[in-house]
């Protein structure tokens, strides 16, 4: 395999900005330091005026595979992931058929040895009658991420109600418990009222039939079972305001046993833009008032929230009631109901992106971003060797370069479905190079060119 030095670039890493060589050799960063010679072939990178971050881990997505491959597949999304920054990816249990067994699970990464450009993981799925065979993962906790429990119904219908599944869960597992918390009486409640009194729901309404209160009652009962168990939880999606009570910054993210995240969509939209977004923006947890959206920034940069992340979820645009007219533009169908339009936004090729934009605004700092998409994730999950540039540690790297803005379009978009809730956006920044394990595996710079002849590695975690 190659090896690359990449010199004179601005290194983001462990709370610094320093202007320094990188140099990988045979998969992992061999060195650091203010200026590197070396008497072997190696690719030179001229880093100049650019930034060279830690791949983004992102704890979060529905690749869709296998089952769903109308919509997406581990080689497409994974794809999109690398060109977008992101060298890691821990998927969801919601595939067809739900991964609720080990043999279910297993399945899935073979399918993602032979085809993912990233790094990956999959979470163990909880179902109302699977609480053995979950507790089986307790055996792999050094090769899987984590279990997945619904308290809120979602794509897949996954739901877990039964009290005594969960306490089993949360008491015997010995690996994270990752959380999607929204009460479904709540939830029924809100949209059986609102139907009643409306002709027809809209996207506009979807916060108010999943409001804080269903967020809030749910993130807190799971709290609860942790604290009773001194379980590991990690509460996926916060979304609202009401629920940052729950959570602390007053101990380092390594001591935490209740830890959360954030979604880039959360900190990037809210309610005001389903007039103009409409369905496209459908997604559990809902989009709701700016209030939360101002909330969740504030959280973010005290550390009450722990990570960034994206919950990718794409859909077809027939699922989200939509179309394309002669112009490219998205429409919605005149017969798009409520209760047809998908919930889920295609959004891990723009992550990284995304930041640097509110970067650019002074929102956050570079620093704060390689943190919390990348050193946190991995001190959240104890993924061994990745999440930092450190000698000894897999080049899972990416530059960044701040002087090319790049806007999203259908030319650009590598995601299966299609389309983007972030079309015509324009960032500051483009991603240039992302290697995973030290090979450069996309390159954007002057022409796009691919290396798919190495696949990502099945991340180890240190338990």
């Amino acid at each position: 395999m190659k090896n690359y030095l990449v010199k004179n670039i601005g290194v983001v890493n462990e709370n610094k900005v320093a202007v320094m060589d990188a140099l990988i050799r045979k998969g992992r960063i061999e060195k650091i330091a203010g200026t590197i010679d070396v008497d072997f072939d190696v690719q030179e990178i001229n880093g100049e005026g650019k930034y060279l971050l830690p791949g983004v881990i992102d704890d979060q997505v529905h690749f869709r595979e296998p089952g769903l491959t109308h919509k997406a597949t581990i080689y497409s999304e994974s794809k999109a992931a690398v060109a977008g920054g992101v060298t890691s990816f821990m998927e969801m249990p919601n595939t067809v058929p739900n991964a609720l067994t080990i043999a279910l699970l297993e399945d899935k990464y073979a399918i993602a040895a032979q085809s993912s450009l990233a790094n990956y993981s999959f979470f163990m799925g909880t179902a109302n009658d699977n609480a053995e065979e979950v507790l089986k993962v307790n055996k792999l906790k050094k090769d899987i991420c984590g279990v997945k429990i619904f308290m809120g119904s979602s794509t897949g219908n996954m739901l877990v109600d039964n009290y005594l599944t969960l306490d089993k869960v949360f008491r015997e597992s010995e690996v994270l418990i990752a959380t999607h918390c929204e009460d479904e009486k709540i939830i029924r409640t809100n949209y059986e009222a609102l139907k009643q009194s409306k002709q027809s729901l809209e996207a506009s309404d979807h916060p108010v039939i999943r409001n804080e209160e269903a967020c809030f009652e749910s993130s807190f009962t799971a709290i609860q079972f942790a604290k009773k168990h001194n379980s590991r939880l990690h509460i996926l999606h916060i979304s609202t305001e009401k629920e940052l009570q729950l959570f602390t910054n007053l101990i380092p993210l390594k001591d935490k046993r209740i830890t959360c995240e954030v979604c880039v969509h959360h900190l990037h939209f809210d309610s005001s833009d389903y007039e103009r977004l409409g369905y496209l923006i459908k997604c559990n947890p809902a989009i709701k008032a700016k209030n939360n959206k101002e909330a969740l920034w504030k959280a973010l940069l005290d550390n009450r929230l722990d990570i960034i992340a994206t919950d990718h979820a794409p859909h077809t645009l027939k699922e989200k009631g939509y179309y394309r007219n002669e112009q490219g533009k998205l429409v919605k169908n005149e017969d798009t109901t409520y209760e047809h339009a998908h919930a889920g936004l295609p959004l891990v090729q723009h992550p990284l992106l995304l930041m640097l934009h509110y970067y650019k605004m002074g929102k956050i700092s570079l620093e704060k971003i390689a943190e919390k998409m990348s050193h946190a994730v991995a001190d959240c999950y104890n993924i061994k060797d990745r999440g930092y540039m450190r000698e000894g540690y897999w080049g899972d790297m990416v530059i960044a370069d701040m002087n090319k803005a790049s806007t999203v379009g259908t030319s650009n978009l590598l995601y299966k479905c299609g389309w983007s809730p972030l079309e015509g956006f324009g960032f500051p920044a483009t991603i240039t190079h992302t290697f995973v394990n030290g090979n450069l595996v996309y390159e954007n710079y002057g022409n796009t060119n691919w290396d798919e002849s190495h696949k990502g590695m099945r991340l180890s975690f240190d338990r």
